[in-house]
C-alpha cells in the first residue's frame, strides 16, 4: 500500500472512529487500528487499481483511440479512392 493510500486509509478510519459516541471513545485505539485491519483486509479483497495505474491506463486508451481513428481515415481514404476505379485488381 503506497503511503498517499495509508493516509487516506487513516483519515477514513479517524473520521470513522471521530464519529462514535462519547463511551466508545475509551477504547479509540482499539477501535482505530481495528477499522483500519478490517478496511485494509476488505480492500485487499476488492479488485481495484491505484489511481495511478488508472491513470496510465486511461493515456494508453486515448492513444489507442487516437491512432484507431487515424487508421479508420486512412482506410475511408483508401476505399473512396477505390470506389473511382482506380487501382484495380480486375482493371
Amino acid at each position: 500500500m503506497t503511503t498517499k493510500q495509508s493516509r487516506s486509509l487513516d483519515d477514513l478510519v479517524r473520521r470513522i472512529a471521530d464519529s462514535l459516541p462519547e463511551g466508545v471513545a475509551q477504547i479509540n485505539n482499539d477501535v482505530r487500528r481495528n477499522l483500519k485491519e478490517v478496511i485494509s483486509a476488505s480492500l485487499s479483497r476488492m479488485d481495484l487499481v491505484s489511481r495511478e495505474e488508472f491513470e496510465v491506463q486511461s493515456a494508453v486508451l486515448a492513444r489507442t483511440r487516437e491512432k484507431l481513428e487515424r487508421l479508420e481515415a486512412q482506410v475511408a481514404a483508401l476505399e473512396k479512392g477505390g470506389a473511382t476505379g482506380h487501382g484495380g485488381a480486375d482493371g
